[in-house]
């Protein structure tokens, strides 16, 4: 016990080592510390670092970047990846190298981000190809996660063939070419339709070169149209018109062909250059022009539809593809001129007569009015000179009706004939269109398929009458109806109408008679032929006023005679012997007035 002393251990011994039974000198620990920080990267924090992936979970992704700890990503980060395996390099971003857990953190999201504009510019110059997350769809396309950035993705860019379901691509990862950029608005476009393009332009290139006219291929139908159908023929695509899938009239395509449905189609046409095929589908079955019926001939009845509407005639469907055409004029025996919507309307099954026929050319026409009789072949017996019937105004002219008494007999009826007494100026004046009219035939012209018609015949002619009624000389009360320049038109009894002139208006008291005003008038002239009758206000009074002058003037003379007499028989006793005198002379003059006037 002696031998032992009380000493301090030493300052810089190392227990670690010795506990785990190592003998190491503070030299060679040191020495050691150094070595092993030289084998360590170093770390900055907000640095983009290289990194290798050790190992990873269904959630997290465990990534070594040479530090002497390792980081932990979360697995959604690397979802535009889905094939990221242990040993694969990523790029990371150091946010952390010792959290409160002395955890590295690090983040692959952040990582592309901060070099995502540099690689997007980068792919667009080098046209390089790149994958892509598909995160949802947006108004036009998709929204693809490209290097952490959003990217879109027309619709019209997914694929070279329409897309019908947007949704199947979403969640999907894909390669893609970027096509622009706005580095204004950092908006970046990309497609994946470009990646497939050059390959199928190459297939184009081959395919064309062995099409030849003629040719009958196998296709899928790709997209139907209003104008017509695409046929994917296996890399290249070809266009079925609306008019060659069919023989038949067709309104959409639909009626014949369905989408994805596989049928041969021949080529008709092809144009290298621009790449254009046309194809037929119809071309692949006979004419139906050759299978029509041979004995089809002029004059039989056919049976069809109502394919198509023009205002000069309609198309008659009689078998798919062969259409004959009924022309207005052959609707109706009727020589109005009408429309054809008048008569019938696409859809309307119809009968119909053959008026030509010509196989050659494929053409025919047809008639409807030829299922009927035509009315001009009886038309004396069914309508003689002097019959009464009733029509239809169709039309006005200027000098008088056009009427319609049945379908394909008309009729005109003269201004002239419309009425006996009232003078028509315009037959508007006198009926209206469409109104029922009683007409008796006057003239029939057959060439010309026109009946000469009168309505005022109807009636006995009132002018026999008006005749003795109206006579020169005679007063009758009238009315003003009319004032014209010329003169004035008067209304008299009996419906019977008259014309005065100015100067036979003017009144009494020296004004001129207005428009709607009652007065007496005398008949000056009276025409019966020309149904002419010429009256007079100023004569009424203006005779009167004669007349009565002139008796007075009679009364005067009668006066005057008489004491012409009584003086001469005075004369013998005042002086019976007297010579004669000149107041002798003057009683015998005036006695002879006397008795010329009692004579007349």
């Amino acid at each position: 016990m002696e031998n032992l002393k009380n000493t301090a251990p030493l300052e810089d011994f190392n227990w670690d080592a010795y506990e785990n039974g190592e003998t190491v000198s503070n030299a060679s620990h040191d020495e050691m510390e150094k070595a092993y920080d030289n084998t360590l990267n170093k770390v900055v924090d907000r640095e983009v670092v290289d990194g290798t992936v050790i190992s990873m979970n269904k959630r997290e992704v465990v990534v070594n970047i040479g530090y002497k700890s390792d980081g932990i990503i979360p697995l959604n980060e690397f979802r535009y990846n889905p094939d990221l395996k242990v040993g694969d390099t990523v790029e990371v971003y150091v946010e952390n190298q010792e959290d409160k857990k002395g955890q590295l953190v690090l983040s692959h999201r952040k990582a592309r981000a901060a070099r995502s504009w540099d690689r997007i510019n980068s792919a667009l110059e080098n046209e390089e190809i790149i994958k892509g997350f598909i995160k949802c769809r947006t108004k036009g396309g998709m929204i693809v996660d490209v290097f952490g950035v959003e990217a879109f993705l027309p619709g019209s860019q997914i694929d070279v063939k329409p897309i019908r379901d947007y949704d199947v691509f979403v969640g999907k990862t894909m390669e893609f070419k970027v096509v622009k950029i706005n580095q204004e608005y950092k908006n970046v476009v990309v497609s994946h339709k470009a990646l497939i393009e050059a390959e199928l332009e190459q297939q184009k290139k081959e395919i064309i070169g062995k099409l030849e006219k003629g040719q009958v291929l196998e296709g899928t139908v790709k997209n139907i149209t209003s104008y017509g159908v695409f046929i994917d023929l296996g890399g290249v695509d070809g266009l079925i018109h609306i008019t060659d899938l069919s023989w038949g009239r067709i309104t959409d395509p639909r009626e014949v062909v369905e989408l994805d449905q596989k049928l041969n189609v021949v080529i008709l046409d092809f144009d290298d250059e621009k790449k254009r095929i046309a194809l037929g589908l119809k071309q692949l079955t006979p004419h139906p022009w050759e299978a029509l019926d041979a004995n089809l001939k002029v004059g039989d009845h056919v049976h069809g539809k109502v394919v198509v509407m023009a205002d000069y005639g309609a198309f008659i469907e009689i078998a798919p593809g062969v259409e004959g055409l009924v022309h207005v004029s052959e609707m109706s025996w009727s020589q109005h001129l009408r429309s054809a919507q008048d008569f019938m309307s696409v859809g309307d099954d119809i009968e119909a007569v053959i008026l030509t026929l010509d196989r050659e050319d494929r053409k025919m026409s047809l008639g409807l009015k030829q299922l009927k009789a035509d009315p001009w072949e009886t038309i004396e017996q069914r309508y003689p000179i002097g019959s009464r019937h009733t029509a239809h105004v169709r039309n006005f002219t200027t000098f008088g009706v056009f009427v319609e008494i049945e379908e394909g007999v008309d009729g005109l009826i003269h201004i002239s004939d419309l009425s006996w007494t009232k003078k028509v100026r315009h037959p508007s004046e006198f009926t209206q269109i469409g109104a029922a009219i009683d007409v008796i035939v006057l003239e029939i012209d057959k060439d010309n398929r026109r009946l000469s018609l009168g309505h005022k015949q109807l009636e006995e002619n009132p002018w026999d009458v008006f005749e003795s009624v109206f006579t020169v000389g005679s007063i009758h009360e009238g009315t003003v109806i009319e004032v014209q320049d010329r003169g004035s038109v008067i209304s008299l009894p009996y419906g019977v109408e008259g014309f005065a002139t100015p100067k036979h208006l003017v009144k009494e008291n020296g004004t001129q008679a207005q428009l709607d005003e009652k007065l007496p008038f005398k008949v000056l002239e009276f025409n019966k032929d020309a149904r002419r009758i010429i009256l007079s206000h100023s004569r009424v009074f203006e005779d009167a006023a004669r007349a009565e002058a002139r008796a007075e003037e009679r009364a005067e003379r009668k006066a005057a005679a008489k004491k012409n007499v009584a003086k001469k028989e005075e004369a013998p006793i005042q002086n019976q012997t007297a010579s004669t005198t000149l107041g002798d002379i003057d009683a015998l003059a005036a006695l002879k007035e006397q008795m010329e006037a009692e004579q007349k």
